[in-house]
C-alpha cells in the first residue's frame, strides 16, 4: 500500500486527474463543486494493473490553502506533480514543490494536464519549461506523462507510470509504534466518532488501546472498528489510508492536527531542535524575528524559533533551529517540518528533527540524529524513555539506565569515595541515590554488608564495632550504663544491630552485663525458688530502677525469667547460677 499525494498550483487539474483514474470525485464539499475549487483535503483510492493499491490525498492549489496542502502531504510516500499545460509553471507548483522537497519527498511523478487544449508545440514548449524548473529536484527524472482526463487521453498511460512509481517506492517500515496524525474528524451515525490519517510507524487493530495527542480529555481510548479503502479491517498495518472509530471521546474534541498513538510510547515534546534548510526564491535572511507557523504531522503550530549559531540564516543557507511549541506533540528524530511565516504568508523553509525534547541550553547545543549524542548530553537516561525519545531500543547498561562513559565513570568515583570516607563503619546503602546504589555491585574493591558499603580491603566490621569506644564504656559500667551521647547514630544502630550493644526502652547495656545479671538472678533463686524481688536484685547488681527496669524486661523477653506478680522466677533459658 502507497499514500500518493497531489500537488500543483490551482486550477490545474489535481481533482479531476483523480477522478478519472479512481471513479471518485475527491472534492467532498457543496461549496468546492460549486465553485470549482478545491478547498479542503480529498480522498480516493485505486487498485493498479500490479494489483498494487494506491491512495491519493488530493490537496488544494490555492495560496489561501496553503495550510490544507501542508495537512495532507505530511505522511505521503509519493506524489502526483500536476501542471496544466496551458499555464505552465505558476507560482504555487514552485511552492509545493519546495514544500515537497523540505518535507522530504523523493519519488513521485509528473502530469502534464490539459494537454487536449494545446497543440504539440505548445505542449513540447511545456514540457521544457516544466523540466527547467524540475532540474536538480527529485522529480528530475520523473516520468512525465502527457493527460486530458476529461477526454481520457494519457490515462492508461499515467496509470502505467503510477504502477512503476510505486514499485520503486518504499513502503512505510512498521517499527511497533504506530502513530497516525488526524487530518479530519466526524460523527458516524451509529458509531460515534471516527478520524482518518495515513498510518505510520506500526499496525492497529480492533480493540486496541490508543491516545490521542494533545489529548482532549480523559484517556486512553479504545479502538471500536477500522475501516481501510472502504472494507472493515480487524488490523491495518503501516502505509495505509485509516478511518479509525474510536470510543471515549467526542468528534467535536478531536480536529487535525493531534495524533492517534498507543500510550507509553511517545514523549510528547513542545520543544524541539532541528535543522533548517531557508528556500533561495526568498528576498530576506531568517532570523528568530518574525510571526513563524511550524507545520508538523498534520497540524498548524505557533513556533518561536532560535537559531543555534547564527543570528541569521540567508536564502539557499542552512543551519540549526530550536522550536518552541504552544502544545506537547508526539515527534521524533527524522520527522520533517516546514516553516512559514505568516506575517509575509510565505514559506520561509523546513527541515528534519533532530532532538526531541533537548538538555542542553541553546547556546550550546548542536545537535544531530546520533543517540550516542543524546546519552552523553543527559549522561543516564531510562531505557524505556531513551527510545521513546529517538525511536531507538538500546539495552540497560546499569540497572534501567543507558550511561555514558563519562558519567558513569563520574559516579563509580563519587561512590569509592563517600566509601572510602565513611570510616570503619561503613557508608549507609539507604544514604545513596537510585544512580549510586546500581554501580554498587561494579565496585570490586567494595563489599555491602548488613545494608553498608565499606572497602573489601578493610577488617571485617563487626571486628572494628566491637573495638568501638562505647562498647568499652558499658563493659566499664556494666549495670549504670552511660548513655549514648556523642556517639554517631548510625554506629549506634550497627552496634545494636550486630549485637555488640543490647537496647532496650532507651537503655543500652553490654551483652556480658546482660549474661552476669542473668547468672547472679539464678543464684538468688537457689535460696529463693519461689521467686525474688526487684528490691533483691536491685542489691545483688548494685544498680537503680532506672536501669534494672529495662534489664529485667529484656531477660523476660528473651526467656532468663518469667514475671509471677512481683516477683521474677527462672525462665526457660535460665543459666547457671554464678
Amino acid at each position: 500500500m502507497h499514500v500518493v499525494a497531489t500537488a500543483g498550483h490551482v486550477d490545474h487539474g489535481k481533482s479531476t486527474l483523480v477522478l478519472a483514474l479512481t471513479g471518485t470525485d475527491p472534492d467532498r464539499f457543496a461549496e468546492e463543486k460549486a465553485r470549482g475549487l478545491t478547498i479542503d483535503l480529498g480522498f480516493a483510492w485505486m487498485a493498479l494493473p500490479s494489483g498494487a493499491e494506491l491512495a491519493f490525498v488530493d490537496v488544494p492549489g490555492h495560496v489561501r490553502f496553503i495550510k490544507n496542502m501542508l495537512a495532507g502531504v505530511g505522511a505521503v510516500d509519493a506524489c502526483v506533480f500536476v501542471v496544466a499545460a496551458t499555464e505552465g509553471w505558476k507560482p504555487q507548483s514552485e511552492e509545493h514543490l519546495r514544500i515537497l522537497e523540505l518535507l522530504g519527498v523523493t519519488h513521485g511523478l509528473v502530469a502534464l494536464t490539459k494537454v487536449g487544449l494545446v497543440d504539440e508545440e505548445w505542449e513540447a514548449l511545456a514540457r521544457m519549461e516544466v523540466a527547467d524548473h524540475l532540474a536538480g529536484t527529485f522529480l528530475e527524472d520523473a516520468d512525465v506523462v502527457g493527460v486530458d482526463a476529461v477526454a481520457g487521453r494519457g490515462v492508461g498511460e499515467l496509470v502505467a507510470a503510477l504502477d512503476r512509481l510505486v514499485g520503486s517506492t518504499p513502503t512505510s517500515a512498521d517499527r511497533g509504534r504506530p502513530r497516525l496524525w488526524v487530518d479530519r474528524a466526524f460523527a458516524a451515525r451509529g458509531a460515534g466518532t471516527v478520524v482518518t490519517g495515513t498510518l505510520a510507524g506500526g499496525q492497529l487493530a480492533v480493540d486496541d488501546e490508543v491516545e490521542l495527542v494533545p489529548a482532549p480529555g480523559r484517556s486512553p481510548l479504545r479502538v471500536r472498528a477500522l475501516q481501510s479503502h472502504g472494507r472493515p479491517r480487524d488490523r491495518v498495518g503501516p502505509g495505509h489510508r485509516v478511518a479509525v472509530n474510536v470510543a471515549g471521546v467526542s468528534h467535536d474534541r478531536v480536529g487535525r492536527g493531534q495524533a492517534l498513538v498507543r500510550p507509553g510510547q511517545w514523549a510528547p515534546t513542545s520543544v524541539f531542535d532541528a535543522s533548517l534548510a531557508v528556500l533561495a526564491g526568498l528576498d530576506h535572511d531568517v532570523s528568530r524575528r518574525g510571526a513563524y507557523h511550524a507545520y508538523l504531522g498534520s497540524g498548524e503550530h505557533p513556533a518561536r524559533i532560535r537559531l543555534l549559531g547564527p543570528e541569521s540564516i540567508p536564502p539557499g543557507g542552512a543551519g540549526l533551529v530550536r522550536v518552541h511549541l504552544p502544545t506537547a506533540l508526539p515527534l521524533l528524530p527524522g520527522d520533517r517540518y516546514v516553516l512559514r511565516e505568516s506575517g509575509r504568508a510565505e514559506t520561509v523553509g523546513g527541515g528534519e528533527i533532530l532532538d526531541v525534547a533537548p538538555v542542553l541550553p541553546a547556546a550550546r547545543a548542536r545537535p544531530d540524529r546520533s543517540v550516542d549524542r543524546v546519552v552523553a548530553e543527559r549522561g543516564w537516561v531510562d531505557a524505556g524513555l531513551l527510545e521513546r525519545l529517538t525511536g531507538e531500543a538500546r539495552a540497560p547498561d546499569v540497572g534501567r539506565w543507558v550511561v555514558a562513559p563519562a558519567a558513569l565513570a563520574e559516579t563509580v568515583g563519587t561512590v569509592r569515595r563517600a566509601v572510602a570516607e565513611a570510616g570503619p563503619l561503613g557508608l549507609d546503602v539507604a544514604s545513596l541515590t537510585d544512580r549510586q546504589r546500581a554501580v554498587l555491585d561494579r565496585l570490586d574493591d567494595v563489599v555491602v554488608d548488613a545494608g553498608r558499603a565499606r572497602p573489601s580491603a578493610a577488617a571485617d566490621a563487626s571486628a572494628q564495632l566491637g573495638s568501638h569506644p562505647y562498647v568499652a564504656a558499658l563493659e566499664a559500667a556494666p549495670f549504670t550504663p552511660p548513655p549514648p551521647d556523642g556517639v554517631d547514630r548510625a554506629e549506634l544502630s550497627q552496634l545494636v544491630r550486630r549485637g555488640l550493644v543490647v537496647e532496650r526502652d532507651g537503655c543500652y547495656f553490654a551483652p556480658a552485663a546482660v549474661d552476669a545479671a542473668g547468672r547472679r538472678i539464678a543464684a538468688l533463686l537457689v535460696d529463693r525458688p519461689d521467686g525474688v524481688t526487684v528490691a533483691e536484685v536491685r542489691d545483688a547488681l548494685g544498680t537503680t530502677r532506672k536501669y534494672l527496669l529495662p534489664l529485667l524486661a529484656h531477660l523476660d523477653a528473651t526467656g532468663v525469667t518469667r514475671r509471677r506478680g512481683d516477683l521474677r522466677v527462672g525462665g526457660p533459658r535460665l543459666p547457671q547460677p554464678a
